[in-house]
């Protein structure tokens, strides 16, 4: 008799989570016993911010927005590099009861008005952009600048800028719809017609960051290099709050953002033990590696981690020899406030290449088009219920109704269970190519693409064809040095694919489009490579 596939990691004895109930309290458990222990590390010249010190700025804000006329539940937004002011905005903000709502600063003008007006924001709160960005466009609202200085031998300093200005007055939006517990709004990936609002209550942050410190077993001996942005919950969630939950250290790299040319000096400075980042830039650390990485000059690294879109296992295996310690791939959405689902450290089960690990306290479910469990390695789409998941969207409930279903999170993800409960991912129903009845995932065939030699990245899409619907079309980007062409890389796929997933059309590119998160961006991909 088939098996249903279903997942579910509940051990509490495993592990001691961090004692939080939210951003609130995130740091109060270090600032009582440990508040000189370094929380950050920053700016250029690397200095350190305490916890105490840290605790105490954020304070010095909450204090300062409550002479703003904000009221506890209004929603502000933050937007901000990767700086000392974006950790000391979100912690002042929660700790002043309002609602922060993370924002890219690299939206055009258009986008970032646009949905500082769908959320109905009271204010932004305005840091640095990252190094040789464009300035931050000009908003419709109030907009508060925020600096902080960390000198080496003195006391670190928060300069709040509100000007004679007050809040804007309430003008609706989506904020009437807050409940008393939310903490965070983030926004998903894709344009401004596309993005959603997700509201994370405290419980939901506490979850989660109690999720991930016990899936790794992050502690106050282990630091990492904030690699990828705060306003995605990848770099917040499982960088950053994890982090400081666990009270360990973040690095913040000059600039505000990743860099390839100083990421393993990042890593010997803040003596760190992990660090996660989107596989794109797994590639590029990769592909640098051996002019770049320091050997053993960098320090013993417990394990890295892949999330946000899948990871080849050849690259896998690769950046595995070159680091010495295991690469991690992991699961998560902005629904579930980050990671749903991991490879565990190898002292704590099986590792499995091409998984994407067991559930971090949540249940997953795979179910059919009927909603019917799959058994075992079937493939189907994949459901999430737990603490971390969200309610819903804000000011979308027809969307809201679709993705939400008796505290269940459909995911429009689709994989499979093994017998061991460890997930599959095979692609996004969504992204589907139907070739004349015969459905074709393009992660599927992104994977082949990039184990072929020579091969650094793949996009795979649908072309229209007036006979079959839609034909599998493919961008190839080949790796510097290498003169692999599309001929050869076909052969490749005909010896791996079945003869309908061959691309139809193979062009070789110098480069594909990716999002903000660092994944590949499908809308830029098919306006590019479609026609």
């Amino acid at each position: 008799m088939a098996v249903p596939a279903a997942a579910s990691v509940r051990d509490p004895n495993r592990y001691p989570p961090p004692a939080v109930t939210g951003l609130v309290d995130l740091l109060d458990r270090h600032v009582r016993e440990r508040p000189r222990a370094r929380a950050l590390v920053v700016n250029g010249d690397r200095g350190e911010l305490s916890y105490g010190a840290l605790a105490a700025l954020a304070d010095d804000v909450a204090g300062r927005l409550g002479g703003t006329g904000l009221r506890r539940g209004d929603a502000v937004a933050l937007v901000c590099a990767n700086t000392a002011e974006f950790v000391v905005a979100l912690l002042g903000g929660v700790r002043a009861g309002l609602v922060i709502a993370p924002m890219d600063p690299a939206l055009p003008a258009s986008q970032m008005s646009a949905r500082l007006e769908a959320l109905g924001a009271r204010a932004v709160l305005l840091g640095p952009p990252a190094a040789g960005a464009a300035p931050i466009a000009q908003v419709p609202v109030p907009t508060w600048t925020l600096r902080v200085d960390v000198p080496r031998g003195g006391s670190p300093v928060a300069v709040l800028d509100t000007g004679a200005l007050t809040a804007a007055p309430h003008v609706g939006g989506a904020t009437r719809e807050l409940a008393v517990d939310d903490a965070l709004v983030l926004f998903t990936a894709g344009t401004t017609d596309l993005a959603k609002m997700v509201p994370l209550t405290q419980a939901n942050v506490a979850a989660s960051v109690q999720g991930i410190c016990a899936c790794y077993e992050l502690g106050p001996d282990d630091a990492t290099v904030a690699v990828m942005p705060f306003f995605h919950g990848h770099g917040l969630f499982a960088a950053l709050l994890a982090t400081l939950a666990s009270g360990g250290c973040v690095l913040l790299p000059a600039g505000g953002r990743f860099s390839a040319h100083t990421f393993w000096d990042d890593m010997r400075a803040a003596d760190a033990t992990w660090f996660t980042a989107v596989p794109t830039v797994h590639e590029i650390l990769l592909e640098r590696s051996a002019i770049e990485h320091p050997g053993p000059l960098v320090p013993a690294l417990k394990f890295a981690r892949s999330c946000s879109a899948p990871l080849n296992t050849a690259t896998q295996r690769a950046l595995e020899r070159t680091l010495g310690a295991p690469l991690l791939s992991a699961y998560g959405m902005t629904e579930s406030a980050h990671q749903a689902t991991s490879e565990p450290l190898p002292h704590q089960g099986l590792l499995k290449h091409g998984s994407v690990g067991r559930p971090t306290g949540v249940d997953v479910r795979v179910l059919d088009q009927n909603g019917h469990m799959c058994p075992v390695g079937t493939e189907g789409e994949i459901w999430v219920q737990g603490p971390t998941v969200a309610r819903g969207y804000l000011a979308d409930p027809a969307e809201t109704a679709r993705s939400f279903v008796d505290g269940w999170f459909r995911t429009g993800d689709l994989g499979s269970l093994d017998k061991d409960g460890d997930l599959f991912l095979t692609g996004r129903i969504k992204n589907l190519i139907n070739r004349g009845g015969e459905k074709i995932s393009p992660e599927h065939v992104e994977d082949i693409l990039a184990g072929c030699p020579g091969v650094a990245e793949a996009a795979v899409f649908a072309v229209p064809d007036a006979t079959y619907g839609q034909r599998v079309g493919a961008a190839v980007v080949v790796r510097e040095g290498w003169t692999t062409g599309s001929e050869e890389i076909l052969r490749y796929c005909r010896s791996r694919l079945a003869p309908f997933e061959v691309p139809d059309r193979l062009e070789v590119v110098a480069a594909l489009p990716h999002t903000a998160k660092g994944g590949l961006d499908r809308s830029a991909v098919e306006a590019r490579f479609a026609r």
